[in-house]
């Protein structure tokens, strides 16, 4: 029984009686003709029962492959309203720039079945193919059906896509092999309807195929930055506890002995707190901010460590406002004092230095430690940690290097897009050119 969108029209009707009519009347016109061929043949001629029959049988079974290409229509589109010719054409428009949208295009083509000679030219955006009608469509006398006398068997594609606002939009052509007068004597079963229905689907899989894999890389660099923003949210939740340690201790056998200097130690370790609260997810620090952090982490270190640690600051006002993941600094300058000075039993020196370079600020930390030539107990989190953070927050335009200095210890630079408003572009830190990382915090 057919749903109700699928019971015939009147209009239907009229349009199925016209359209076996004009194959009929086409191979009437065709069979009057050979008649008269026939009547003007000396002495068979007179025979007339020969070209009855063979008239006959042969509108009969043309009439039938015309009723079988109604019903194989309707079969495949569930409505002869706008399928019932041999010629299909579709308008598809891909969501894709013209180039991707021609390669979508093109693969639909090459997988569809019985796809053959398959022409294809990036350059101009056009696919031609020929498809080999599958068997069902074969008429039962083979060769000798009068459906087969007319033309050829295979059907051709031709796909163009043109390019529009940033899109593709693909004309697709479905149709026999044989000249456009062949579809008053022939019909198709259907089959470049089943064609262009089927590249039609294929390009609207691929399409959602492209969209989800879009969504699940999306999906993926969020959990990668969750992640990030987690370990991130660690580092600013939990004080280094042998820090924190050692700085109270110091603090409270400074209060016996130095009380100034107690004093001073706490007012550095308050102003190092209160730089270390943690921010939210997504929001980014200030080059000052996070100069000032690490500073007073350094005056901390500087009263433990006495004249072995030695700081020298190099960041003009006008790149303090250049914007950072919270953190970074502090990583660099805690890998400087950890692996570079803290095994030094002379200690050294920190560097922290800004410079803008066309569109581009570089941060650096350096020291004039150990350098590469110590084995660290380090982790590698830290740095590790810098590199996914740039990458997340600025998709590629930001970069870590990490060289040796000259003539020892390290040198860590950070490099971010400049602030809005541009900054004076001078000179950037000389440093060897040395590629092996080290490990750090």
């Amino acid at each position: 029984m057919l749903r109700r969108n699928q019971r015939p029209t009147v209009t239907n009707v009229i349009r199925n009686i016209f359209f076996v009519a004009r194959i009929a009347i086409a191979w009437g016109l065709a069979l009057l003709l050979l008649a008269s061929f026939w009547s003007g043949i000396p002495f068979l001629g007179r025979i007339e029962l020969p070209i009855v029959l063979f008239t006959f049988i042969t509108l009969g079974l043309v009439v039938t492959a015309a009723f079988s290409h109604l019903r194989r229509v309707r079969l495949i589109a569930g409505s002869e309203s706008e399928s019932l010719g041999n010629r299909q054409r579709r308008q598809i428009e891909i969501p894709f720039e013209a180039g991707e949208a021609f390669d979508l295009l093109d693969a639909a083509i090459r997988e569809l079945p019985r796809s053959e000679e398959i022409e294809s030219a990036r350059d101009s955006l056009q696919v031609r193919a020929k498809v080999q009608r599958p068997r069902f469509a074969e008429q039962p006398l083979g060769k000798w059906h009068p459906m087969h006398w007319f033309g050829r068997t295979r059907n051709q594609i031709a796909a163009t896509v043109t390019p529009v606002n940033g899109t593709g939009s693909v004309t697709l052509i479905c149709e026999p092999e044989s000249g456009a007068w062949s579809d008053w004597f022939r019909v198709d079963d259907g089959t470049n309807l089943e064609n262009a229905n089927a590249i039609t689907r294929a390009i609207t899989r691929r399409v959602a195929d492209r969209r989800r894999n879009e969504r699940d890389a999306a999906a993926q660099t969020a959990t990668e930055k969750e992640l990030t923003v987690a370990r991130l949210n660690l580092l600013h939740a939990q004080v280094e506890p042998h820090f924190l340690y050692n700085t109270l201790a110091s603090a409270q056998y400074l209060t016996r002995t130095d009380p100034v200097r107690a004093d001073e130690m706490l007012g550095h370790l308050i102003q190092y707190l209160r730089h270390s609260l943690p921010r939210t997810q997504d929001e980014l620090a200030t080059l000052g901010d996070e100069l000032e952090r690490a500073l007073a982490y350094l005056e901390i270190l500087k009263i433990r460590m006495g004249q072995r640690l030695g700081v020298q600051v190099d960041v003009p006002e006008s790149l303090r406002g250049t914007q950072l993941p919270p953190m970074m600094l502090q990583t660099l300058v805690e890998n400087a004092i950890k692996h570079g000075l803290e095994p030094r039993t002379a200690g050294g020196t920190v560097w922290i230095r800004a410079r803008a370079v066309d569109d581009m600020v570089a941060v650096t930390v350096a020291d004039d430690g150990e350098g590469f030539n110590v084995q660290s107990s380090g982790t590698g989190i830290g740095l590790k940690n810098v590199r996914e953070r740039l990458q997340l927050v600025y998709a590629g335009k930001a970069a870590l290097a990490v060289v040796a200095n000259f003539p020892s210890g390290v040198a860590a630079t950070i490099t971010v897009p400049a602030p809005a408003v541009p900054a004076p572009v001078a000179g950037t830190p000389t440093t060897a050119a040395a590629v092996t990382e080290r490990s750090d915090v």
